[in-house]
């Protein structure tokens, strides 16, 4: 497998290519799809942040709006309240590297004041295209995801990659990202509305090396995981590891996970 040097905010990198790389999820809300309100104050997050970098993890990644379908919209101040705090934390209590779930330019800004190293846009940069400018003038790695909400996908699930990630490309470099500081994540679940969407975009993953990307993969606890194990999201971390193992197979270099050690053994 290729290495790859992605380089992040603060003068940090990450090689990636001889090691699967795993960022732990800590959503610090009260409504996320599978873990929401565990999490939600301060001391539960950087508690759940310890035993995720403990497994393991390479990076731990705050949200703080969920992304599950339906999910009620919340404000940018709400969403700054919950995630600054934890980010600030883990900045200070150690050297892991931090990334923030926002497809909000003024969130990600001030998280990556607050101590983030990368930035992670469930939207590809196409809600707040402004997102890219904040990540080439932090430095921050950029985390890229496709996404068919609000919008008539194609009918192929590869030629549906590639035009949204195409466009996504072309906001970053029109704003300065260079492609050192790019990773690309395939969106499972993201308006892939059925399980045979997701099980053929998972088969067809290692075509998305043409894009000459690191690829993320993030299938944890996600709906159609349940639909092939017949597990509700609490019981989906074996179906996910075995995921993991298929796309590491594919060239997966990262894998966004809630069950750390799993992933990992």
């Amino acid at each position: 497998m290729t290495a790859r040097r992605w380089q992040l905010a603060h003068g940090r990198h990450l090689d990636l290519g001889e090691r699967a790389v795993v960022a732990g999820i800590l959503n610090v809300t009260p409504d996320s799809f599978s873990d929401g309100g565990l999490f939600d104050a301060t001391e539960t997050a950087l508690a759940q942040a310890r035993r995720m970098i403990a497994e393991g993890a390479g990076i731990v990644d705050v949200g703080g709006e969920s992304t599950r379908p339906g999910a009620a919209a919340i404000s940018a101040g709400e969403e700054q309240a919950r995630v600054l705090p934890v980010i600030e934390a883990l900045a200070s209590a150690g050297d892991v590297l931090i990334s923030v779930d926002t497809y909000r330019a003024e969130t990600a800004r001030l998280a990556v004041a607050a101590g983030a190293h990368i930035v992670n846009d469930v939207w590809g940069l196409q809600r707040e295209p402004d997102i890219a400018r904040i990540a080439a003038e932090t430095g921050a790695g950029l985390i890229v995801m496709h996404t068919g909400r609000g919008r008539e996908k194609l009918p192929d699930v590869i030629a549906d990659q590639l035009a949204f990630l195409g466009k996504s490309l072309e906001i970053a470099r029109g704003h300065g990202v260079a492609d050192d500081h790019i990773v690309l994540d395939p969106g499972f679940g993201f308006a892939k509305e059925t399980a045979e969407e997701n099980l053929d975009l998972m088969a067809r993953f290692s075509e998305l090396h043409g894009l000459g990307f690191p690829l993320m993969a993030g299938t944890s606890r996600k709906r159609f995981i349940g639909t092939v194990t017949g597990r509700d999201a609490a019981a989906r971390a074996p179906g996910t590891a075995g995921s993991s193992v298929r796309h590491r197979r594919n060239g997966a270099q990262l894998f966004s996970v809630h069950q750390v050690g799993m992933n990992l053994e």
